[in-house]
Parts: C-alpha cells; structure tokens; sequence
C-alpha cells in the first residue's frame, strides 16, 4: 500500500501497522509521537492500528537543544 510518511511517498505491505511505520520512520524508542491523518494515535495503540492505503503519517521526535 502507498502512505505518505512524513510527507515522502512509502510502500508499506498490506496490513501494516503504526508500530512498523514507526520503525521505519525512526530507531528511538522513546521521545516519539504519531498522527495518523491528523489523529493522535496512543502509543498503546500503535501495533493494533491498521494503517490503509493513501494514510498520512506523520512521526515526530522530541529534541533537546540549548
């Protein structure tokens, strides 16, 4: 299925999850946040929300700066 994950174009399989979108996004485990076409999505949501063809994710990470 065709999403734009972070506005670039992404071919996820079929039936792939927030969880994954996720890994493909970004390797930090903590930090991080998900919209799924504007909606927040819970991280404990994430391995059970389906994404579908056409889905906008975006992913954010938090940073530190000074």
């Amino acid at each position: 299925m065709n999403v734009l994950l972070n506005g670039s174009a992404h071919v996820l399989p079929d039936g792939a999850t927030v969880a994954e979108a996720v890994a493909v996004a970004t390797d930090r485990a903590r930090g991080v946040a998900v919209a799924v076409n504007g909606e927040v999505v819970p991280r404990t949501g994430w391995p059970d929300a389906v994404l579908r063809d056409g889905d906008q994710i975006e992913v954010l990470t938090a940073a530190q700066g000074g």
